[in-house]
């Protein structure tokens, strides 16, 4: 077999596309959550604790040149290395919020096939010729 068509082989196989399906679902819904953090919730949570912005909280490790703005995009433009701790402090969030986001999933996908496999199926109608001869059989026994 030569490489290509040993690759084509491998590419085709299902456990290899339904990976390749899993991973871009999850790209675009790791941009859905993200949005939910920093649009939706990180807004309220900084609400909550006196309209605080947790991205903008850091350390800066190195004294700030004259003219740079005290902010984190301006600082990193500038080399200044940062502990940027609020930024870590809003990643972890996102990260909790998708974990239970996908628990939630797994445990309602979970719960629709026990009821899917605790609904018994009703039993399939015997073919014609079985009918038949369970018929000669009645017949026969009388």
């Amino acid at each position: 077999m030569s490489f290509a068509s040993e690759f084509k082989a491998f590419a085709m196989k299902g456990n290899v596309v339904d990976l390749a399906v899993g991973v871009i679902i999850g790209a675009a819904f790791g941009k859905i959550v993200d949005s939910v953090v920093a649009d939706l919730i990180m807004p309220i949570v900084g609400a909550v604790f006196g309209g605080l912005d947790f991205s903008q909280f850091f350390i800066a490790l190195r004294e700030i040149p004259p003219g740079v703005p005290e902010t984190l995009v301006e600082l990193r433009k500038a080399g200044v290395p940062v502990f940027a701790w609020g930024n870590f402090l809003t990643i972890a969030l996102n990260f909790i919020i998708l974990a239970i986001i996908i628990f939630v999933m797994v445990k309602q996908i979970n719960r629709l096939k026990r009821e899917e496999a605790a609904a018994p199926a009703a039993p399939a109608e015997p073919p014609e010729e079985v009918v038949l001869l369970r018929q000669i059989r009645d017949s026969l026994s009388k």
